[in-house]
């Protein structure tokens, strides 16, 4: 396992492999589940949303860098990102807000551009989209019913998806109405949003195709194949990243992410929630996913100081300019803003992130 080093927390690649030390971004991902269940405080889908946005606020001002959500279909959770986006862009004014990631299967990808353009333009250049294949949902081929045959083509759909927020032409203007046949890109452009589309990656193949396609790296909440740790899985995926990007001669810096579970224990409640869960969730987990291994990321549950040391031996951490934190969203707005102000204020400062 290798130890993240002061060099190695928060850096950040330019194009030729140079390394600067910024400060880390950290922003929470929820996965918005609903559910009129004991203990819960989320009970149905207007909740879930009202408290997305209500989250956001309390985010920044807590002095978080970022609210980003996870969207499934045919479940209790989060499924249609942009209108939610679009209504933490009217209630903040300086966090990042995103995706982690959408699932492209299910979208249009010029319908998709508009609005993301449109959410661009109300948050003034804060969206930073995660998009990707997606992952298992609980219907069989869901997509199908959205009108999109065989495997959904998410490759192809990003990569147009992409093109089109950049600005390019996607069709022929009808002479009639225009007077001469010409080019048409989609309407509104949101300038720079092309440059802040990220591609949700489950292995390193995937990343180093997401690299050449020019996607920012939003490696997933769990890898495919088996390592010491998700932590050292990933940071192969992120290396192998940067290589192809700089290969690839983007012009710009890439920016990558990694999602964990960070669990501070500063008040009693956080003891009673999660006091317990320690030890069995300390390790990272290998299942079957698609019929191939994969690593999923253990929790990080402790004392602040506790936090710190485990976390400085979590190398894709080190290597990632951006932190998201994965948040238990039926717990509350009060809670999950308590918990990101214990990770800004105790533990942030201690691994040289602020």
């Amino acid at each position: 396992m290798r130890r993240a080093t002061a060099q190695h927390v928060g850096q950040e690649y330019g194009a030729a492999g140079a390394v600067a030390s910024v400060v880390k971004r950290i922003g929470f991902l929820s996965f918005g589940h609903y559910q009129d269940v004991p203990g819960s405080l989320v009970r149905d889908a207007g909740e879930a949303y009202r408290q997305a946005v209500e989250l956001a606020v309390a985010a920044e001002e807590v002095g978080a860098d970022g609210a980003f959500v996870r969207v499934h279909h045919f479940a209790p959770q989060h499924s249609s990102p942009i209108p939610l986006l679009s209504a933490m862009a009217a209630r903040t004014s300086r966090i990042e807000l995103g995706t982690g990631v959408i699932d492209m299967r299910y979208e249009n990808p010029l319908y998709l551009a508009e609005e993301a353009a449109v959410a661009d333009l109300i948050s003034e250049g804060r969206l930073q989209l995660g998009i990707s294949r997606g992952s298992p949902e609980p219907a069989d081929h869901g997509w199908r019913a959205f009108g999109y045959p065989d495997d959904g083509m998410p490759r192809d759909k990003a990569e147009l998806f992409l093109a089109a927020v950049g600005g390019a032409p996607v069709v022929m203007s009808d002479p009639a109405m225009t007077g001469q046949s010409r080019p048409l890109a989609i309407d509104p452009q949101s300038p720079g949003l092309d440059e802040r589309i990220w591609w949700g990656a489950g292995s390193r193949d995937t990343a180093v195709w997401a690299a050449e396609k020019g996607f920012n790296l939003m490696s997933s909440t769990l890898v495919f194949g088996e390592s010491t740790s998700l932590g050292d899985l990933q940071a192969e995926q992120i290396a192998a990243y940067r290589e192809a990007w700089n290969a690839a001669g983007h012009e710009r810096s890439p920016r990558v992410s990694v999602s964990r579970s960070i669990i501070p224990l500063v008040t009693e409640e956080d003891h009673h929630y999660f006091g317990l869960r320690a030890q069995a969730e300390s390790r990272d987990q290998v299942g079957i996913i698609d019929n191939a291994k994969a690593t999923f990321g253990r929790s990080y549950i402790g004392e602040p100081d506790e936090l710190i040391e485990q976390l400085a031996d979590d190398a894709a951490v080190a290597d990632a300019d951006t932190l998201l934190i994965t948040v238990p969203n039926q717990l509350g707005v009060d809670f999950n803003a308590r918990l990101l102000e214990s990770i800004v204020k105790h533990v942030a400062p201690g691994l040289g992130w602020r």
